[in-house]
């Protein structure tokens, strides 16, 4: 059996050991020694991508906010189904996740930076939120943790709060759509959408192509 090979590490800025490991081929970063995410179950990602491309393929000059780069699968499906007017905002917090993209992952997804409907962002994505103008956004994509429960950084709560959706949604264009990939169904989260001003949806979506069950559930909420 192949060994897992640590290629990098770094601190977030909540002090959490984030470690990037390649086994076979297959690469996952690690936070505190958990699983964060993983290349070979990617389906999920691509689906969150593609839902948001979906919301920007009848506009031009489209503009979309993701928050969280990870391994680059959520980046790879919204370009793919994006369209060539779109342009992607692109918010990590943790520099070295985009260094690890432009090296270690450059065959996997890292030269989807190099694109041209893309801006990267060195910033937390709750500052992004927070200083954009109203209604700036035609989708915002939030994938920076295991759902609605902050994990990689415990600030990110606030964009899960009732507070933090309204926010969301005065960045949103009319008609404009949030996008949130949870682990499980999450229905208070859902209650607090709704709350703050968005018409829900709970997309289902699997972890990996052929899957006989969908795991993953992806909130797709449409301002009112």
């Amino acid at each position: 059996m192949k060994p897992n090979r640590k290629l990098a590490e770094t601190t977030t800025p909540d002090g959490a050991h984030m470690v990037l490991y390649e086994h076979d081929g297959a690469y996952c970063i690690r936070l505190n020694g958990q699983d964060l995410m993983h290349s070979s179950v990617t389906a999920s990602e691509l689906r969150l991508g593609e839902l948001a491309a979906e919301t920007l393929s009848k506009q031009p000059d489209s503009l979309v906010l993701v928050g969280g780069l990870g391994l680059g699968f959520t980046l790879k499906g919204l370009l793919a189904k994006g369209g060539p007017s779109a342009r992607v905002q692109v918010a990590e917090i943790i520099p070295q996740i985009v260094d690890w993209n432009r090296s270690f992952l450059a065959h996997l997804n890292g030269t989807l930076l190099d694109d041209p409907r893309v801006e990267v962002l060195l910033r937390d994505v709750w500052t992004v939120i927070a200083g954009a103008e109203p209604a700036r956004y035609d989708a915002l994509v939030l994938d920076i943790d295991n759902g609605p429960t902050a994990m990689v950084q415990k600030q990110n709560a606030r964009l899960y709060s009732l507070k933090g959706l309204q926010q969301i949604a005065s960045v949103l264009k009319p008609n404009g759509r949030a996008f949130f990939w949870s682990a499980r169904p999450d229905p208070a989260f859902a209650l607090r959408l709704a709350r703050g001003g968005f018409k829900v949806q709970v997309v289902p979506a699997p972890l990996y192509p052929g899957a006989k069950r969908y795991a993953v559930s992806i909130y797709v909420a449409e301002k009112q």
